[in-house]
C-alpha cells in the first residue's frame, strides 16, 4: 500500500492538474482521511490530522471520549480500557490514539479516494459556475471536440474542464465544422445539470453579432458606443441599433470603421451575412423610420396603446421596405419592439390618412432635403444608380463616404470622387448661407 509521501505526491500532481490551491489540497486530503477513518471505525469518528509537505508525512490522531459505558465505539472508550494506557484518565477526558497510515485497509482507502474525487468534482463545478455566471454575452473560443447528434461539443481554450456545447438550434446551418477545428461562439446561458454546469454557446443568436462588434470596435469596449438593440435572421441578415455617449463620436461610423474594416471583419466571421447598422433613437417613430433602412420612409405614425407603428413609403420603396419574404420589416419590428404595419402612399390615402406624408419629423430640415434629380451636374445615370440603392435625396447621401458609393454597382472611382466633391460643395454653401442669415 502507498505510504504518506506517495499519497502527498499524487495529490500534488492532482492539485496542479486541476488548479487546486494548497489549502484546498490539505482540505481534500483531510476530508478523505476522515472518510477512511469513518469506514474503519464508524461514522462519528473524531481525529486530528496534521500534514507536513516538507517531510512528506501525515500524522493522524484518533480522539476518544472517556465514558463509564460505551454507546458509540467510533468516538468513545470505556474508563477501564483508557486506564490500561494511563491510570490518570477520568470520565470526560480525551484519549489520543495515534494511527499508522499503513493501517488503512483497502475499503478505507477506496472510501478516501471516492471522497477526494467527489470534492474535486464539486470544486470544479463551483469554479465553472463562479467563472461563467456573469459572462453571458461574452465571446468564447475553443475547438470542436466532437459532434454528437447535431450538437457541437467544444473544448474551451482557457477553461478546458468546462462542458460547453453549441446545440443544433444555436448553429448557423450554412456553416459546417469538423472535429479539431477552431470555433468562436457567444455564451448564451449556463445550465445546471446532474453532472454540473453546462455552458450553452451560440453562433445563431444576435448576442453573437454583438459580441463580435465588441471585439472589433474599441469604442464599444470603452463604453462610448453602445449597442441598444439587435435583431437577426441567422445566415441572412442582422440589424443593430447603436448610440454614442460622446457627441463627437459617430456610433455608426465607429462600427463601420475606416474603409469598412470593422464591419467587414464581423461579416467575414458570419460567412457574408448582411449587417444593417442604424442609429438608435428613444423616439419610437424616428427609430422605426431608421430601422426600416435601406428603404426611404415617407412618414410614420405610432399607436402607443397597441405599440404599433404605421409606416408609409412611396410605391417604389414598398418592396424594399418589406424585404425578401418580409425580412426587412420583420427585423425592424424586432429591433424596435413595436409592430410595424407598412403602407404605400396610395394605400394610406385610400385608408383615409390625412396627415401630410412628407412632413419632416421633429429635428429634420425639409428645405435641405433636395431630390437628387434636381441637383445640377449629377448625371441621370448616376441618379438612377443611387435611387436603386435607396438614395433619392441630398439628405440620403450626406453621410455616405467614398467606399459606400463604390459598393453601389455602376459607380466608378472617378464618379465617386465627383459625387463626394459635389456633396462638399453643396454642404459648404449651405453652411455659409445659414451663418449669413
Amino acid at each position: 500500500m502507498a505510504g504518506s509521501a506517495e499519497i502527498l505526491a499524487a495529490l500534488r500532481e492532482l492539485a496542479n492538474l486541476k488548479q487546486i490551491s494548497r489549502d484546498e489540497l490539505h482540505g481534500l486530503l483531510q476530508d478523505g482521511i476522515l472518510a477512511a477513518l469513518a469506514k474503519k471505525h464508524g461514522p462519528n469518528v473524531q481525529a486530528e490530522i496534521e500534514i507536513d509537505e516538507a517531510k512528506g508525512s501525515i500524522r493522524i490522531v484518533l480522539l476518544m471520549t472517556v465514558v463509564e459505558e460505551v454507546t458509540d465505539r467510533s468516538s468513545e472508550i470505556s474508563l477501564e480500557e483508557a486506564r490500561f494506557e494511563d491510570p490518570e484518565f477520568q470520565v470526560g477526558d480525551l484519549l489520543e490514539r495515534g494511527v499508522d497510515f499503513n493501517e488503512f485497509g483497502r475499503a478505507a482507502v477506496q472510501a478516501a479516494k471516492q471522497r477526494i474525487v467527489q470534492r474535486v468534482r464539486e470544486g470544479e463545478r463551483s469554479r465553472i459556475r463562479d467563472e461563467f455566471a456573469g459572462r453571458v454575452g461574452d465571446l468564447l473560443s475553443g475547438e470542436v471536440q466532437q459532434i454528437e447528434r447535431g450538437k457541437l461539443v467544444v473544448m474551451l481554450n482557457k477553461f478546458r474542464e468546462a462542458e460547453a456545447i453549441i446545440p443544433y438550434r444555436e448553429q448557423n446551418h450554412r456553416e459546417h465544422y469538423h472535429q479539431g477545428e477552431p470555433v468562436r461562439a457567444v455564451l448564451k446561458r449556463v445550465e445546471d445539470t446532474p453532472k454540473g454546469p453546462r455552458l450553452i454557446l451560440s453562433r445563431a443568436d444576435a448576442l453573437f453579432v454583438q459580441a463580435l462588434f465588441k471585439l472589433e470596435v474599441p469604442e464599444i469596449q470603452q463604453g462610448i458606443v453602445e449597442i441598444k438593440a439587435a435583431a437577426r435572421e441567422v445566415g441572412s441578415r442582422t440589424k443593430i441599433a447603436v448610440t454614442s455617449r460622446d457627441e463627437a463620436v459617430d456610433p455608426v461610423g465607429a462600427c463601420v470603421g475606416l474603409k469598412g474594416a470593422r464591419v467587414q471583419a464581423v461579416v467575414n466571421e458570419l460567412g457574408g451575412e448582411r449587417i444593417d447598422i442604424v442609429p438608435w433613437s428613444p423616439d419610437p417613430e424616428r427609430f422605426a423610420k431608421l430601422a426600416l433602412a435601406p428603404a426611404r420612409v415617407a412618414r410614420v405614425f405610432s399607436d402607443a396603446v397597441s405599440r404599433t407603428i404605421h409606416a408609409v413609403v412611396d410605391e417604389d420603396q414598398l418592396s424594399l421596405a418589406i424585404g425578401r419574404n418580409g425580412q426587412n420589416v420583420r427585423l425592424a419590428s424586432e429591433l424596435t419592439g413595436w409592430k410595424i404595419d407598412l403602407y404605400s402612399s396610395r394605400e394610406w390615402m385610400e385608408k383615409g390618412g390625412e396627415t401630410p406624408l412628407f412632413a419632416p419629423l421633429p429635428g429634420e430640415d425639409a428645405e435641405a432635403d433636395v431630390p437628387l434629380n434636381e441637383i445640377k451636374g449629377l448625371e441621370a445615370a448616376t441618379v438612377a444608380v443611387l435611387a436603386e440603392g435607396g438614395y433619392r435625396t441630398l439628405n440620403d447621401i450626406l453621410d455616405l463616404d467614398r467606399d459606400d458609393l463604390l459598393r453601389l454597382p455602376g459607380i466608378a472611382p472617378e464618379e465617386a470622387d465627383r459625387i463626394m466633391a459635389m456633396i462638399d460643395e453643396l454642404t459648404t454653401e449651405d453652411d455659409e448661407g445659414g451663418r449669413g442669415a
